[in-house]
This record gives structure tokens, sequence and C-alpha cells, in this order.
């Protein structure tokens, strides 16, 4: 098969659009390196891309992004870990001042998990993948207290929160969160209504972002 044609028709309208306006930005960015403010720990689900989300411009987030958007605890078993790869790059190498887990509505590895869904092939690398949820799923509410959709939601925020319990597992990253220097945040986006909310660290709750309020969070570092 070809090159898929609509990808070479974004990269024309990107090249004659955004490139030219931000040209200067790439090339500052190509001579001195990324300086993000942030680190996004996203979903790979196509309808939820941080750097649309956040409309940041290139340079300001460095984002990771899996099923599901899981951390799973710090293992240093000498096996590959992605996500700790990233962390650990985002952390030593970048020195990020934010950490956001990013959820969503509708996730559809947190549905697999849910309705104990048969595996995809052989492998089951979804189903291996989403046992990291297991503890979210132990502090949710059972599923028979809620209407299907709503417990969906529940277990979709507690997987963030479960994620940010995992951020605090890695020692040098915890660290760094004692002393100020990095903060952790969990927020929640709402596919359908493109309503983001963000998790209030006293309450657990997960509070909407109004219109009109200052965005700082993402803002590069001089």
């Amino acid at each position: 098969m070809p090159f898929p044609h609509r990808l070479i028709e974004g990269y024309r309208a990107f090249f004659d659009g955004r490139l030219r306006r931000e040209q200067d930005r790439y090339r500052e960015l190509a001579e001195t390196g990324q300086a993000p403010g942030a680190m996004v720990i996203g979903c790979c689900d196509s309808r939820v891309s941080p750097e649309v989300i956040f409309d940041a411009r290139p340079g300001e987030l460095f984002v990771v992004r899996n099923v599901a958007n899981i951390v799973p605890p710090y293992a240093p078993d000498g096996h590959a870990h992605g996500v700790s790869a990233a962390l650990e790059f985002g952390v030593a190498a970048l020195n990020v001042k934010h950490i956001v887990v990013l959820g969503h509505a509708r996730c559809g590895g947190v549905k697999a998990f849910a309705e104990k869904a048969e595996p995809l092939s052989p492998g089951d690398f979804i189903g291996n993948w989403m046992r990291l949820m297991a503890p979210a799923a132990e502090k949710a509410c059972p599923q028979h207290e809620l209407p299907w959709p709503d417990y969906l939601t529940r277990l979709e925020q507690a997987n963030v929160t479960n994620s940010l319990d995992n951020l605090l597992t890695f020692p040098r990253l915890r660290k760094r969160i004692e002393r100020g220097q990095v903060a952790i945040h969990g927020a929640y986006f709402g596919v359908a209504t493109g309503q983001l909310s963000v998790r209030d660290d006293i309450t657990g709750e997960f509070v909407q972002v109004t219109a009109g309020e200052p965005a700082q969070l993402f803002a590069p570092r001089n």
C-alpha cells in the first residue's frame, strides 16, 4: 500500500500553514534543544491529543501515550519499560516542572478491563497491560452501585488517580515532588463535550475547568 494520502495532504497543509508561521520557533528548538514546561502522560486514543487539547506550541509539551494513560509502578527489574524510560528522561534530563496524567471519557482500554473482554490476540498484550488497573478498580465504587456509563467514568477517573499514586513510587521523582521541584496533576477530558476537568488534590474530585481562567501550567521555561 502507498503512504496514506490523507497524511501527505495533512503535511502539505502543515508546511504551507503552521510551519511557515512558526519557522523561527522550529529553528530555535533545533539549535537549542527542547525545554518543555510539562510532561503529559495520555492515552493513545486518536480522539485525545494533548497537543490539540492544550493548544500547545512546538516544544511546550513532552508527551508519552499508551493504552489507557497508565503509569506502571516503579520496577527496576532490567526489563524494558517505555513509560518509565520517558519519565526518567523527562525528570532527569528535561527537568519538567509539571507531570499531568490525562484520562478521558469512553476509554476503550478501561471498558475492556471492566467488561473482562476476550483477548484480541494470543499474546493478550492489552489484557496484561490493563491488569495494572486492578488497584484502581478496587478503589472505585462497586460496579452494581452505579449505572454502567457512570461506573465507567468513575473507573476512568480512578485510573488517573492510580497512575498518580504510581508516580510516587519512583524514588527520584518522589524526592523532587517533596522538595516542590515537580508537581503532579490529574486531568480528565470529555470526548463528546470537549470539557476538561482537573483533579482536586484535597478532595480527589475532578473539577471542570471554566472558560476564561488563566492558563499558566504549560508555559515553557525561560
